[in-house]
């Protein structure tokens, strides 16, 4: 697969998504990045430590956040896409569901749409992607956590959403999916939607897991937001052990080498 600049062996390695937030109010580290100073300064610590890609976020989409104007975002996240762009070579992505923000994202450099709704929610944002010819993130998330079989009901919108980004033009080999652990799901969901990742693959599909800092590791470990990498870095050897392509962290260095030391282990 390739996005950017960089070919990603899907089948056989698993690369790590570094958490870029450049808002005042993000539930983990909220306020720490919104500089772009301090922005370029993490992403390059991130790729030192073994991020492949940087996901470069405007707003906060924790419980009960503040939408915030196109505008807005737009003025956070691009100038520091454009600043990471002219200095590092890495792959960057932008965190949006806005078609506005993406078009605006990938004008400055961006290489990769991550949408929380999975194209859902702006009904132009997979045109966007697709006439950018970049690659995009469709993650599952919906309103209200109600299922019947909640894995099953779990592709069959992940499949909505991949037709929507084939229908607008995005190649199959630009697609990438993401289960959405913390979003429209219960506790109980967020764990099983963990557990049978590997489902996912069935679609076919390169898989991103995101779990770093939830609540779903907070809860089970009754431990605040900070306080959460162990949790969190099991959750990265269960996702290499089941194949997904993608890890989407803030502590890079702490789970680029469990990655390493998974695949060692899966080797023999």
């Amino acid at each position: 697969m390739i996005i950017g600049n960089k070919n990603f062996d899907i089948e056989h390695e698993t690369y790590i998504m570094g958490i870029l937030n450049v808002t005042p109010d993000s539930f983990s580290d909220g306020g720490k990045f919104d500089t772009l100073d301090a922005a370029l300064f993490h992403a390059e610590e991130m790729i030192r430590d073994g991020a492949a890609i940087i996901d470069i976020g405007g707003e906060s989409t924790r419980p009960g956040y503040t939408r915030i104007s196109d505008q807005e975002e737009i003025e956070r996240v691009c100038p520091v896409i454009e600043a990471v762009k002219s200095r590092l070579d890495t792959v960057i992505s932008v965190d949006t569901y806005k078609s506005g923000v993406a078009a605006a994202a990938c004008k400055s450099g961006a290489d990769l749409v991550n949408d929380i709704w999975g194209f859902k929610a702006d009904p132009e944002i997979a045109r966007v992607t697709a006439e950018a010819g970049v690659a995009c993130c469709l993650m599952h998330n919906k309103a209200e956590a109600v299922y019947g079989n909640f894995m099953e009901d779990m592709k069959k919108e992940l499949q909505e959403s991949i037709a929507i980004a084939r229908a607008a033009g995005v190649a199959d080999d630009k697609i990438i999916i993401d289960p959405g652990v913390g979003f429209g799901k219960t506790y109980e969901n967020n764990l099983e939607a963990i557990a049978q990742v590997q489902q996912l693959k069935e679609l076919g599909f390169p898989v991103l897991l995101a779990t770093s800092r939830k609540s779903v590791v907070g809860l089970t470990l009754d431990l605040p937001s900070d306080q959460r990498v162990e949790g969190t870095l099991v959750t990265t050897v269960y996702g290499v052990q089941k194949g997904c392509a993608f890890i989407r962290v803030h502590d890079i260095k702490e789970n680029a080498r469990a990655i390493k030391m998974t695949q060692a282990l899966m080797r023999f």
